[in-house]
């Protein structure tokens, strides 16, 4: 059985998804997991669960089992959660985060189509991710965001200053070379900013 099958196994074995496995030179062995994710009922709000330090240790001590049985050598295991900052590798990674702050890498620049609204070369974005409906029914996504620095704290605004304009990107899933969360912490209490870190 190949190594990412059987790591695959094991992981789904326990209840996570296998996000990531990456075999590094030195014997590292690193295995991405996560708590596998369906989307929520219409109109109902399920509070998410996130891997814990005891979700990993249980996968670690499983997988250092398998790997011995199957006599897979390896130097060191890694077993973590995908982090604040987690890829998005696949149309499920996307759905899941819709409403997200994400940071895009486009593999191509943007180029004409920008038409003039931001830089032809520019190839980075970071905005708020939606999936919206075209008019003959094709979902396409886009990510939404303003130029607007942010206010520094303590700092006013008018309320007649008029909203920074939003700007829009649309892609595909293969135009991207990478997707990820943005990391958004908030050191005002527990939690995130505005729900949008993993």
């Amino acid at each position: 059985m190949a190594l990412q099958e059987l790591v695959a196994q094991t992981v789904h074995g326990l209840g996570f998804d296998c996000v990531e496995l990456v075999r590094s030179t030195g014997g590292l062995l690193r295995v991405t997991i996560d708590v596998p994710w369906s989307p929520s009922p219409e109109g109902e709000s399920v509070p998410e669960r996130f891997i814990t330090v005891e979700d990993c240790e249980k996968v670690t001590r499983q997988l250092q089992f398998v790997l011995e049985v199957e006599g897979v050598p390896y130097e060191r295991l890694e077993v973590s959660s995908p982090g604040i900052d987690r890829l998005l590798r696949n149309a499920q990674d996307f759905e899941r985060f819709v409403g997200h702050v994400i940071d895009i890498t486009l593999k191509a620049p943007v180029g004409s189509a920008a038409q003039g609204q931001v830089h032809a070369n520019r190839k980075k974005f970071r905005g708020t991710l939606e999936k919206r409906e075209e008019n003959d029914g094709v979902f396409v996504w886009q990510i939404v965001w303003s130029d607007e620095l942010p206010l520094k704290p303590g700092q006013k605004v008018s309320k007649k200053r008029a909203p920074p304009p939003l700007h829009a990107l649309g892609f595909a899933l293969d135009e991207l070379r990478e997707a990820r969360l943005a990391p958004m912490v908030s050191f005002k209490g527990r939690g995130v900013s505005d729900g949008s870190a993993y």
